[in-house]
C-alpha cells in the first residue's frame, strides 16, 4: 500500500482518514518487527504461522486500567433481580434502588461484594 511506496504519514492519513499520529505508530509497529517478518519469510513459514506473527506484531498492548470485576453472568443475574419485585425478596421497597440490588446480589451469593454504583452501571 502507501506506505511501502514511501508515501509519507501526512498523506497516508489524509488519505485513509485517519490521524497523523495514528499512521506513524501502525508504521512504526509494522518497521520494528521487520527483521522478524524477514526472517519467517527466509524460513518459508507457513501462511498460518506467518498471519500469527502478524497478528502479534498489529495487536494492541495491554490497555491500563484495573481488570473486569464481574463476569456478564453475574451482572445479567443482577439486571434480572432488577426485574423482579423488591416483594418477593422481602424487601421494604416499592422499587429497588442500586443499594438494595447491591445487597441483594450479595445475599443470593452472586458477588461476594459489588457497590451499589457498578449496580447502576449494569443497569443503564
Amino acid at each position: 500500500m502507501g506506505a511501502s511506496s514511501g508515501e509519507s504519514n501526512s498523506h497516508l492519513s489524509r488519505k485513509l482518514e485517519l490521524d497523523r499520529r495514528q499512521v506513524r505508530m501502525w508504521r512504526d509497529k509494522w518497521l520494528s518487527a521487520k527483521e522478524k517478518l524477514i526472517e519467517a519469510e527466509l524460513r518459508q513459514s507457513s501462511d498460518g504461522a506467518i498471519l500469527k506473527l502478524i497478528t502479534e506484531i498489529l495487536g494492541d498492548a495491554p490497555r491500563p486500567g484495573t481488570p473486569k470485576h464481574f463476569s456478564v453472568e453475574q451482572a445479567v443475574q443482577i439486571v434480572a433481580i432488577a426485574c423482579e419485585s423488591p416483594e418477593k425478596s422481602e424487601r421494604p421497597v416499592s422499587h429497588w434502588t442500586a443499594k438494595e440490588l447491591a445487597q441483594e446480589a450479595i445475599k443470593r451469593g452472586i458477588v461476594e461484594k459489588i457497590s451499589p454504583r457498578s449496580v447502576g452501571r449494569f443497569l443503564k
